[in-house]
């Protein structure tokens, strides 16, 4: 655990340097022992329901995240873990984000609608932060077996490559990645309807850390999401800011992982367009 007298810098150096690759193998291990067998192979016993029809878990998502749990948890010892299925069973484990100690910010299977309808879509999600900072992180697309990973300063990275977000084409319409239809309210969804106007081309999200990944690989332009979740963001949200990209939520600020956002936000793949976005999502 990071002692008081310890910067981040140091431990951020110490830790990643001695343990990335443990990291990457619990992840990868965790897809192929939880997540890949049960691919296109799920029961009906296997899907539960949550918050509501939309809002699906899979033993794929259970079990992965309790397998990383376990491995990350013990590599670091005296760090806490917030994972969403764990959150979902006891809400006051989020609390964590804001304490003293590292925290390991999971979602074993984002994009579990993609996952349960047999779409390749779907990702693992793991963030490493501290007092509110994030400190690295990676994005794992078990069906096509690729690896993104950043750590703060040091860059982005697909499968070893460094990643750069690039700006925007002018001569062509800026592609946005928006909250999906089924997972926003009606107050959600007038937010967003200052995209679509003359030169946005809007489309709902699939899973957000895919779009994240396409961002910080100059793929989509910039997204447009309405909620806070940490395991959804927190691991992209790097991603893009180390392959040169940018956040930024309604109040002109960037995202704080720790929540007490202004919604909507953005991430874009410079500064310019985050403030464009950020700036069409204000209200009149």
């Amino acid at each position: 655990m990071i002692g008081h007298k310890e910067t981040t810098d140091e431990f951020l150096d110490t830790f990643l340097t001695r343990h990335a690759a443990d990291v990457e193998e619990a992840i990868r291990k965790a897809a192929a022992t939880e997540i890949l067998p049960r691919f296109r192979r799920l029961a009906a016993h296997d899907i539960d329901q949550k918050s509501g029809p939309h809002d699906l878990v899979t033993d794929a998502d259970r079990l992965a995240e309790l397998h990383l749990t376990d491995k990350l948890g013990a590599l670091l010892p005296g760090s806490r873990v917030v994972g969403e299925e764990a959150v979902h069973a006891n809400p006051a484990t989020y609390e964590a984000i804001q304490g003293d100690a590292p925290v390991w910010i999971i979602d074993p299977v984002d994009g579990t609608r993609q996952f349960v309808h047999g779409d390749e879509g779907f990702c693992t999600l793991v963030a490493l932060a501290h007092r509110g900072v994030t400190l690295a992180s990676w994005t794992y697309a078990p069906a096509h077996d690729r690896l993104a990973t950043a750590v703060r300063g040091r860059g982005a990275f697909l499968d070893g490559v460094p990643l750069h977000a690039g700006t925007p084409d002018p001569d062509r319409d800026l592609r946005v990645a928006t909250s999906h239809p089924d997972f926003t309210t009606d107050e959600q969804k007038q937010a967003l309807l200052g995209l679509w106007t003359q030169g946005v081309e809007p489309r709902p999200c699939g899973s957000a850390g895919l779009e994240y990944l396409a961002v910080a690989r100059g793929e989509l332009d910039a997204t447009a999401f309405s909620w806070e979740a940490a395991w959804d963001h927190t691991a992209g949200l790097l991603l893009v800011e180390e392959a040169g990209g940018a956040h930024l939520t309604l109040a002109g600020e960037p995202f704080r992982i720790t929540g007490g956002n202004a919604l909507p936000f953005t991430a874009a793949r410079d500064a310019a367009t985050a403030r464009r976005v950020v700036e069409l999502l204000s209200p009149a």
